[in-house]
């Protein structure tokens, strides 16, 4: 006969297993996928309003939350669960030796794209005499404490003050370790960027000071400093807590300059909506693409790449060069430190493709792509 559990005791134990498994290494992690994973709504059942900020929502919106652009299998707790008891987590190294790279210079106008990655998924893009930086974070953990949470395990691949002027800051969604305040907060107050980001972040943004806030839907545009910002579609979600899953909007940017489109995937899986994107604004010239957090990829499969789809992306979109992002730098899934790398090299042999033509960067080392 099973024992009869008194609600404050399963509340109880039900506390102690998540301490427990919070503070585990990178427990925090684990909290965060519970929250965005979670689906469940403990929001108000009105059907909420169409619009936001006195701007329309976008078709994806279904009256209280954002849809991905296709079927994304619902996860919850039990998954969760299921992926911490049976994970083959691999261990990363604590603290990787690093240097920083050679201060970029204050203006790029010369024939062609300077980039530097500076790891995760922060990138300083140079085109037309115009600084862009994409998902900046510069805080030692992806987290909103600063004693629990995943940690970096390799410094920034530049120092801040080594930045130059930045007139752009692109926020594919809200996540903590692509929407960072403290970083945001730092170069905001140093050079007052416009700020581009998916609707409803604005609110966040403004809160912590942040003013020069644009909020975009899924295929607006936005003129800055004569170039054209086009927000995209991308198979993911947001959420910063438990309650918030998909109340705000997330996706990529193409950016169309002089020098030919640059694609910013942000976070995504692979998806139809692909198609769309190279429809509308392919060929690209330059592409940002993530290679990392893709294991077990029975969970990740619909919201993380992984490197062979990482190349398929690539070839669907007739990307010149791509250049991969988002890995080597907080441990947010299973697999080994240095594998997407070495994945991505397999799967571009495996495609008969070059080396080049799919970059894996060193943190911190500029780059220049010639366009013809």
């Amino acid at each position: 006969m099973r024992p009869i559990i008194k609600t404050s005791e399963a509340h109880h134990a039900s506390q102690q297993l998540t301490r427990r498994l919070l503070l585990q290494k990178g427990g925090w992690m684990l909290f965060g996928l519970m929250a965005s994973f979670s689906g469940m709504r403990f929001l108000s059942a009105c059907t909420g309003s169409r619009t936001q900020n006195g701007k329309p929502r976008p078709g994806n919106y279904d009256g209280s939350v954002y849809l991905p652009p296709g079927y994304m299998k619902p996860r919850g707790f039990l998954d969760i669960i299921k992926w911490r008891l049976t994970s083959d987590r691999s261990p990363w190294p604590e603290n990787l030796a690093s240097s920083y790279g050679e201060t970029p210079p204050e203006r790029f106008k010369n024939q062609g794209i300077h980039y530097t990655v500076i790891n995760h998924s922060s990138v300083l893009i140079q085109v037309d005499g115009v600084n862009i930086l994409t998902d900046p974070i510069w805080s030692e953990r992806c987290s909103p404490f600063s004693w629990i949470g995943p940690r970096r395990v390799i410094s920034p691949g530049l120092r801040l003050d080594q930045l130059p002027p930045i007139d752009i800051i692109l926020i594919s969604h809200n996540h903590y370790d692509h929407l960072d305040i403290p970083t945001l907060q730092k170069i905001c107050r140093k050079n007052d960027p416009a700020v581009l980001t998916g609707m409803g972040n604005a609110e966040l943004l403004e809160e912590n000071g942040i003013k020069n806030t644009i909020e975009l839907i899924w295929w607006q545009s936005e003129t800055q400093k004569d170039l054209e910002f086009h927000f995209v579609p991308a198979m993911h979600f947001s959420g910063r807590g438990l309650i918030d899953r998909n109340k705000t909007l997330w996706g990529g940017f193409v950016i169309q300059t002089s020098r030919g489109s640059i694609y910013f995937a942000g976070d995504t899986g692979y998806g139809g909506f692909l198609k769309y994107v190279n429809e509308r604004f392919g060929p690209f010239a330059l592409a940002f693409l993530p290679i990392g957090a893709y294991r077990p990829q029975w969970l990740m499969q619909d919201v993380h790449l992984d490197p062979e789809q990482a190349v398929q992306v690539h070839k669907e979109l007739k990307i010149e060069r791509s250049v991969g992002i988002h890995f080597g730098t907080f441990q947010l899934s299973d697999e080994p430190y240095d594998e997407p790398g070495r994945l991505l090299q397999e799967s571009l042999a495996k495609a008969n493709m070059a080396p080049e033509s799919f970059e894996v960067p060193c943190f911190g080392q500029s780059s220049v792509f010639p366009l013809a």
